[in-house]
């Protein structure tokens, strides 16, 4: 009998952090490696917040605070809900969390029961389906397509809901695709919901702020009120503040169910850190001057990557609407063969052959769901990027039928 508990064969490790930690551990090698895997900005913490976060380790507050939060910085995510999203939330109606991915995870431990259905469509942030199982709920992938720009439709949606189905997992933009949902399209699919009163929705609004060209940003309670009283509204502070290390999420939702997300936030990690807090309250509360120039920094990086790989034979790369990825289709390359005489008969093998070969770190498609496709990071330097898309058109260069 194993000591390990069998939910852990449910589960398998972050593929986007295994990826980066490879990236490193080949750099420390001596190996020349250009690491594109990490979904991280990378621009320092603004310096008002950087500031903000001082002030409070010398102010003393380094102590445990609320099991969910600061009061001060619960009336700032309620300023912020009102202010950018239309939403009235009370205090009550809030939790803080350490990072976003724990305000994900205490909502699913807090409502799952055996045999639930969690709805993710793929390409889905690859701790979604994860999470779900580890809840003890089922996750049902629906597979989008680049035809619909890698967008859920009305009829997928309504394809899949059953008695069991308890959450849809909505991300917009998305992480892996950059796909931004337009007004219209999210009302499709919320009038969807409206006829299946058993499914709630939580959110993924991380990449909010990170909204390109003429789309605008909407999230489902904003766009159907109907709903507000099944919506989880997930966010934080990780990518358009920079704070990623911060670890900062949180949300506004039902307040029973919020408080049933304390309840496991107390019995785990408790408070997040509470400096953290203080930096993130400047975050929502300080200027918001540098989100526009940051905008046109990750566009300008944006557009040279979509051209770079829609130049290479067998890529085939859409243009996102926000977040800072891009997720190209090597369909034209499967069955091509390295000069090693290896075959690229998946995005893991193309990835991995790639790495390798010139060292380039991308993560594969089918760690998102969806193939054969890979995800690149443009959160880096023009030149790191420049770079790396010229070795990736070597590479596939390299290969022959």
């Amino acid at each position: 009998m194993s000591f390990l508990s069998k939910t852990l064969s449910r589960v398998k490790p972050s593929p986007t952090i295994a990826v980066t930690t490879l990236a490193a551990e080949l750099r420390a090698a001596g190996k020349d490696v250009i690491a594109l895997g990490a979904g991280e900005p990378d621009f320092d913490t603004p310096l008002n917040i950087r500031d903000a976060g001082k002030a409070a380790i010398d102010a003393g507050k380094t102590r445990y605070t609320a099991p969910d939060g600061i009061p001060e910085l619960k009336q700032a995510i309620c300023a912020k809900f009102k202010r950018d999203n239309g939403l009235d939330y009370t205090p009550a109606q809030i939790t803080v969390n350490s990072g976003g991915k724990q305000t994900l995870y205490n909502a699913l431990m807090a409502t799952m029961n055996p045999g639930d259905e969690v709805v993710i469509p793929a390409p889905y942030w690859v701790s979604y389906p994860d999470m779900v199982l580890l809840a003890g709920g089922e996750p049902v992938v629906v597979k989008t397509s680049i035809q619909t720009g890698f967008k859920l439709t009305a009829d997928q949606l309504e394809a899949v809901i059953t008695p069991k189905t308890k959450w849809l997992i909505f991300n917009s933009p998305s992480n892996p695709t950059g796909a931004g949902y337009s007004r219209a399209e999210l009302k499709e699919i919320t009038d969807v919901l409206l006829r299946h009163p058993q499914v709630w929705v939580m959110t993924d609004d991380m990449y909010e702020h990170l909204a390109y060209d003429d789309f605008e940003f909407c999230t489902p309670a904003e766009v159907e009120p109907q709903l507000y009283d099944r919506t989880l509204t997930c966010n934080g502070v990780s990518k358009a503040y920079a704070m990623t290390g911060w670890r900062i999420g949180y949300a506004g939702g039902p307040k029973d169910l919020i408080a049933a997300m304390r309840k496991i936030q107390s019995q785990s990690t408790s408070n997040p850190c509470s400096v953290s807090q203080y930096a993130a309250l400047e975050a929502l509360n300080g200027t918001q001057d540098f989100l526009a120039p940051h905008n046109e920094m990750f566009v300008r990086r944006r557009n040279l990557v979509v051209e770079k790989l829609n130049a290479i034979d067998g890529i085939s790369c859409p243009t996102p609407e926000g977040a800072f990825y891009v997720y190209p289709s090597i369909a034209g390359l499967i069955g091509k063969t390295t000069p090693d005489g290896v075959v690229i008969d998946s995005d893991e093998t193309f990835c991995t052959q790639l790495l390798q070969s010139h060292g380039v770190a991308v993560v594969f498609g089918a760690a998102f769901g969806l193939s054969p496709n890979f995800r690149v990071s443009y959160a880096t330097s023009d030149d790191a990027l420049a770079e790396a898309c010229d070795r990736i058109r070597a590479f596939c260069e390299s290969l022959s039928a």
